[in-house]
């Protein structure tokens, strides 16, 4: 099979591909083999409210169901044992990628369950369940950026785990990941393990970054905040890939990368556009840069498919005019600090209600198993 036109343009410039989806279908059937061999998708990152719309729609877990409710389990250890299946499917297919990128992409992530991003202790727990639960080298733990998730990130990777960073919306967080980050690698080399083996991206969030600037500028409604509309989301994320040149430059990191570490991607996360007035592959074309991944929902895969015109490396040397557009932004009254700890606060909700989304799913069908006995 050949790769599309577009896509592969995207893949050129140096940006992993990796799809914002999973579900039992997905691994079952052809659909992650056939996106690797046609959309140069390179890695899948996991999601518990599409795990939760799976479950309540059709019957592809129905069998599994069945036998966790037979088996007594309960609804944690059924959620546990359902997700990571389905991580442990996508690991395989996409093995093949791991193995050709010398482990760089091929990669499925999972994450912690949310309701524990202030438990630094619960959240180093669980990771390492997961990891040694589905036993992949090609697993990653999403950790959310929290301050309580920088200490877990650390003594994660110090196990050797691969991380998943997720949940980034501000700069000096940011800074705080990538710290994070050689900080235990700093702690794997100390314990031993193999810093090649060792890889980790750090989630940077963009469309919701535009959605909360967007209504505070709306409601501001002058003229020069209505010329900001729908910029910071972008210049964020590329003052954030220049933060990352600049940590990776250190000697410090030099240290490490001589002892066969990896340097810890940027991920562009919430990568689908929210406003219906803008292009639907704004996300993808403005922040294609090398030694980056973009995550994408199956729809803005397939408009960039269809019609995304990949113009290149469109974030080195955009630095200035990032700048500017996010202090004009501070100018018309908008607070950058405001705005961060406001999306990091709502994100935790959300990924919280998903959560209880993934649970009440599971509950209901672990019942209507009970029931059909």
């Amino acid at each position: 099979m050949t790769q599309n036109t577009n896509t592969q343009a995207l893949s050129d410039v140096g940006v992993s591909i990796w799809l914002d989806d999973l579900n039992r279908p997905m691994v079952t059937g052809d659909e992650l083999k056939t996106l690797v061999e046609t959309k140069n998708v390179v890695g899948v990152t996991s999601n518990p409210t599409i795990f939760a719309s799976a479950l309540s729609n059709g019957s592809a877990y129905n069998e599994q169901v069945a036998e966790l409710a037979a088996s007594g389990k309960g609804v944690d250890e059924a959620v546990f044992t359902i997700t990571t299946e389905d991580v442990i499917s996508a690991c395989d297919i996409l093995r093949p990628v791991y193995d050709a990128t010398n482990g760089e992409d091929g990669r499925v992530s999972i994450e912690v369950d949310p309701r524990m991003a202030r438990d630094t202790d619960g959240t180093i727990k669980m990771a390492k369940q997961l990891w040694e639960t589905i036993d992949r080298p090609n697993c990653m733990i999403k950790i959310p950026a929290t301050v309580e998730g920088l200490p877990a990130i650390s003594a994660t990777l110090a196990e050797g785990i691969s991380v998943n960073v997720t949940l980034i919306f501000s700069l000096d967080r940011y800074r705080g990941v990538m710290n994070a980050f050689l900080t235990g690698l700093e702690q794997a080399r100390e314990n031993g393990k193999d810093l090649s083996t060792i890889r980790s991206v750090a989630s940077f969030f963009v469309s919701r970054v535009d959605t909360e600037f967007d209504k505070r500028l709306d409601a501001i409604g002058s003229d020069a905040a209505k010329e900001l509309k729908s910029k910071a989301g972008i210049a964020n994320a590329r003052l954030a890939y220049q933060a990352f040149e600049e940590v990776f430059g250190t000697p410090r990191w030099q240290t490490l990368a001589d002892d066969g570490a990896h340097v810890q991607r940027p991920l562009w996360a919430s990568t689908g556009v929210k406003d219906p007035n803008l292009s639907d592959t704004l996300y993808v074309v403005e922040l294609a840069a090398p030694n980056t991944v973009n995550t994408m929902p199956p729809k803005t895969l397939d408009a960039l498919a269809d019609h995304g015109e990949i113009a290149g490396d469109r974030v080195n040397g955009s630095y200035g005019e990032a700048k500017a557009t996010m202090d004009a932004l501070e100018q018309v009254g908008v607070s950058y600090a405001d705005v961060v700890e406001q999306l990091e606060t709502e994100g935790l909700e959300k990924f919280e209600a998903s959560w209880e989304e993934l649970l009440g799913s599971v509950r209901s069908e672990l019942e209507k198993a009970g029931d059909n006995k």
